[in-house]
Order: C-alpha cells, then sequence, then structure tokens
C-alpha cells in the first residue's frame, strides 16, 4: 500500500523552491508538463505517494501552495508546469506579511487559516494512508516564518501522529534583503523545534558559496540556488518515491 506524503510550500521562496522541485521530480518520474506519463509504464505505482491520478489518467502533485499575496502564485499558474498542478491547492491572499513574523501569524495569516485547512483537509481524504508532511518555506521573511509556523501548530494539533520535515532556508549574516531577517529567523525556530520532526537547515549563503566557487556561477538567481537545493530534497525523498526497503 502506497502511504501518501503532502508538500506544502509557504511564501515566495518556499513556493519558488517547491516548483522547482515538482519539475525535478516530474523529470525523475518521465511526467510531462501535462501531467500524462512520457512512457507509459504501469509497473512504477510507487511515486503516487507524491501523486495523485486522476480518472483521466493525469498526475496532480499532492501540494498546497501558499502566499499572502497574489504575485508569485499567479507566476505558478503561467508557468512551464502549470497543469500539473490544482488550481484549488494555489491559495493567495490580497495583502503580504511585509517581513513581519507577527503579520504573517497573527493578523493577516491566522485570516486565511480556515482556508488552509480545509485544502488541507480535502488533500488528505484523497489519501488512502497520510504518511506526514513536508514543507518548503524560509525562515526570514514574514509569511514562510509567520504563516509557515502557525500552519505547523496546526497540522500538529490536527494530524497528531503524522510526521512533519521542514526545508528552512535560513538567512545569512552577511547578504540580507531585509533587516528584520534574524528575529523572524529567531522566532520561527522556536516554533520548529516544537512541531517539526526534523528540520533542514538550507543556509542561504553556504549555497551562494558553492554556486559561486563550485559551479562558476559569478552571479547566482534564486533559480540557480532553487536547483541545487531540489537536487536535495530529491535524494531525501527518493526512497519513497521509488519501490525499496521503505515501500
Amino acid at each position: 500500500m502506497v502511504r501518501e506524503v503532502l508538500t506544502l510550500s509557504v511564501g515566495q521562496a518556499g513556493i519558488q523552491l517547491g516548483q522547482a522541485v515538482w519539475e525535478q521530480y516530474c523529470a525523475e518520474h518521465r511526467i510531462a508538463e501535462n501531467g500524462r506519463k512520457i512512457e507509459n509504464d504501469t509497473a512504477d505505482t510507487t511515486f503516487t505517494c507524491f501523486f495523485q491520478e486522476t480518472n483521466a489518467g493525469q498526475y496532480v502533485p499532492r501540494n498546497l501552495m501558499v502566499d499572502l499575496e497574489p504575485n508569485v502564485i499567479d507566476d505558478v499558474r503561467n508557468s512551464q508546469f502549470c497543469k500539473i498542478f490544482h488550481p484549488e491547492f494555489l491559495l493567495n491572499g490580497k495583502e503580504d506579511a511585509a517581513n513581519n513574523f507577527a503579520r504573517g501569524h497573527y493578523t493577516v495569516g491566522r485570516d486565511m487559516m480556515d482556508k488552509i485547512r480545509d485544502r488541507l483537509r480535502k488533500l488528505a481524504d484523497n489519501c488512502e494512508n497520510l504518511q506526514g508532511f513536508l514543507m518548503n518555506h524560509s525562515v526570514g521573511g514574514g509569511t514562510g516564518s509567520g504563516l509557515g509556523a502557525l500552519m505547523l501548530e496546526r497540522i500538529a494539533m490536527d494530524y497528531r501522529k503524522k510526521s512533519k520535515i521542514g526545508f528552512e532556508i535560513y538567512p545569512s549574516p552577511t547578504m540580507s534583503t531585509c533587516v528584520v531577517e534574524p528575529y523572524n529567523a529567531l522566532l520561527a525556530t522556536h516554533w520548529l523545534t516544537d512541531h517539526t520532526e526534523v528540520s533542514l537547515v538550507l543556509d542561504n549563503e553556504a549555497i551562494y558559496e558553492i554556486c559561486q566557487k563550485w559551479l562558476d556561477i559569478k552571479h547566482p538567481s534564486y533559480d540557480n540556488l532553487n536547483r541545487l537545493i531540489c537536487k536535495t530534497i530529491s535524494s531525501m525523498t527518493a526512497s519513497l518515491r521509488f519501490g525499496g526497503e521503505l515501500n
């Protein structure tokens, strides 16, 4: 029996990373941009723990993307792989958290929480035997840290026995996009210690350094960084997506 895993991507960094990860999965499992298998190989169905097959034979990611402002979600809706994502599970609000943990956690984010729980329940209802959750987010901004921590807290209440793994992009002291990043990261880490079983720390500065020193990319873009991270995430989940000891 397949034990399903749900992926949550929160905030700008989380969604852009999540998008790169799903493109990586599609390449590995030979799934085309329209969600159909390139080679009709029915023997390998292990990857359905991450993808759900529709009646039309299309594979849809078991994925929820949440952001408090519409721009990044709109980019996903207009991207190359837009057809694989179910539009119901791309959630956006009207105003962002303005790099403020409190706005993401207590005010703007909390207002969206009922919608998010409803979508999560739908995703969980589509599973036969839900195994756990993966969350992609950064802890330096407002949405990824504030709303991400709130979602983990609610998941811990609603799905007590399910494991939660977080892929957290941590801010670096030398390069920063906003002055309050350390505060957001500190506050979010307090919640992560309580509500995730495993947190994989993705150090922004170290990833930049890898791109510059080892890959000879003088000015790495977010896309370069995400491609690098998604290889790590892919290798972590490979044992679940391919047949082996675990499934």
